[in-house]
């Protein structure tokens, strides 16, 4: 199949609307075009209380809002308690990237989303997490199946948006619109690890704001 070419999505019960928790534009940008060109009309739900500094939080978010508004898509902005999702993740600072910290960070940024769904007539949510190839789909999709649990009519689509080129059509759209690319994953211990590793490789420290898809 070429990178062109989406897939028409079936979405579990043949549901026509889907609540999808963004990380950020660059994840959602595909996931976004992949779901309206199935028929299926999604809101974006922000909630990242791990991103971290502030400064890289509203980057991130003013990206992912003005690619929705730009493709018409609803987006909701939720809280940034970075001070509730440090409390879950006490003790983790230093597990590993994809280890047991990530697990609670997903859990909390996973519950949040599955709340607003329920108390707002969504049956279906999904994230667009799972489509960078830096994460385990296993672990986001078992956190996203153990938050919907909390709601009987409430069903987190575990569907890989890596699938059938989707991958690739991330970076070509990222690149089309210039998304912003982050460097690190977003919470602070990512970015200290990412650093460490940079230092070690000769390379210099992670320019928050400075790097766009397409510049060279």
């Amino acid at each position: 199949m070429n990178s062109a070419e989406r897939p028409i999505l079936v979405a579990p019960n043949g549901e026509k609307s889907i609540l999808l928790h963004s990380c950020c534009a660059p994840c959602e940008g595909e996931v976004l075009e992949t779901l309206l060109g199935s028929g299926i009309t999604p809101t974006v739900f922000f909630y990242n209380p791990n991103i971290h500094p502030k400064r890289e939080y509203e980057i991130r978010k003013g990206e992912d809002k003005k690619f929705c508004e730009k493709i018409g898509v609803k987006h909701i902005d939720s809280d940034y308690d970075t001070n509730k999702w440090f409390q879950r993740v006490k003790g983790l600072e230093w597990e590993p990237e994809r280890g047991a910290r990530c697990s609670v960070c997903f859990d909390m940024r996973f519950e949040r989303t599955a709340l607003y769904a329920h108390e707002n007539g969504y049956k279906l949510f999904s994230s667009s997490l799972g489509i960078s190839r830096w994460k385990n789909m296993e672990q986001i999709n078992g956190c996203g199946e153990r938050a919907a649990s909390r709601y009987e009519d409430l069903t987190y689509w575990t569907y890989n948006w890596r699938k059938s080129g989707g991958s690739q059509r991330m970076i070509e759209t990222s690149k089309r619109e210039g998304f912003y690319q982050q460097e690190y994953c977003g919470c602070v211990y990512s970015l200290r690890d990412t650093n460490k590793w940079r230092m070690a490789q000769g390379r210099g420290k992670v320019a928050i704001g400075k790097k766009f898809y397409g510049d060279e």
